[in-house]
């Protein structure tokens, strides 16, 4: 059995705990990811996912109950503490890529080793190694304007990858790229997982994005309500059931 590297228990997030419009956005859910996941998260729009993942991920912190990752208890770490840990940790992508128009693709990519205070010459081997890899070079001194969508979104995830984290934390990676660039990152998230064994947490509303994983969890009215394993699936298989449980979900908000 592998390791588990990211749990929550009795996970409660309230919005405007102390007033009058407190909102319960998260019901005590229980989640593990083990060590090489590819873990997917689905559901409506308003289910509870982005703030499920932020929840997680360090990004926010829950209401109550324990997040672990890596075994360490992060609602007992400082700001500071969570900062350095996310750092050692953790690469974030998200779907407006937040990358810094005034900084060059190159400046973007290094900025967490340049604050951390690395020395130029590993900053500048790491940056050269991933863009060589993500097929970016070109676009390295070029600032995020002048790159395509998909070419923003390689270098957001050559910034996530520099620090070398074990885990991915993926919000709507793909919400703002077409399918042929949708294909191609999905593409490389795999590839990271099955050769580099990263592990990689994932939001999505697409089917098809959400049929590269190996794992899928579907978020209702802040629950946790289905879950499904890709197993001995084929990517159509997986596909196909993916659509059908998305399927009887949307009835299900109909009726």
């Amino acid at each position: 059995m592998a390791n588990v590297v990211l749990e929550a228990q009795k996970l409660v997030k309230i919005y405007n705990a102390y007033s009058e419009n407190a909102f319960e956005a998260l019901h005590g859910v229980d989640f593990k990811v083990y060590e090489g996941e590819f873990v997917g998260i689905m559901g409506p729009s308003g289910s509870g996912k982005s703030t499920f993942i932020n929840n997680i991920s360090t990004i926010d912190m829950p209401t109550s109950g324990e997040v672990r990752i890596n075994g360490h208890d992060v609602k007992l770490m400082s700001d500071e503490e969570v900062g350095k840990f996310r750092y050692d940790n953790l690469g974030f992508i998200f779907q407006d890529f937040n990358l810094l128009d005034t900084h060059t693709i190159f400046e973007n990519i290094a900025m967490p080793l340049s604050l951390a205070k690395m020395d130029e010459k590993e900053i500048t081997k790491r940056v050269n190694e991933l863009a060589d890899r993500m097929n970016i070079t070109i676009t390295l001194e070029k600032l995020p304007f002048e790159c395509s969508g998909g070419q923003r979104q390689r270098g957001a995830i050559c910034r996530a990858l520099v620090n070398n984290p074990n885990i991915i934390m993926a919000d709507e990676p793909t919400g703002k790229l077409d399918s042929a660039n949708s294909s191609q990152l999905m593409k490389i998230f795999q590839k990271m997982n099955n050769e580099d064994k990263v592990t990689i947490v994932m939001v999505t509303h697409d089917p098809l994005i959400a049929s590269y994983t190996s794992r899928l969890i579907f978020i209702k009215d802040g629950m946790i309500q289905k879950e499904l394993s890709k197993g001995d699936m084929t990517q159509d298989e997986y596909f196909q059931k993916i659509v059908e449980i998305n399927s009887e979900e949307s009835r299900g908000i109909i009726q």
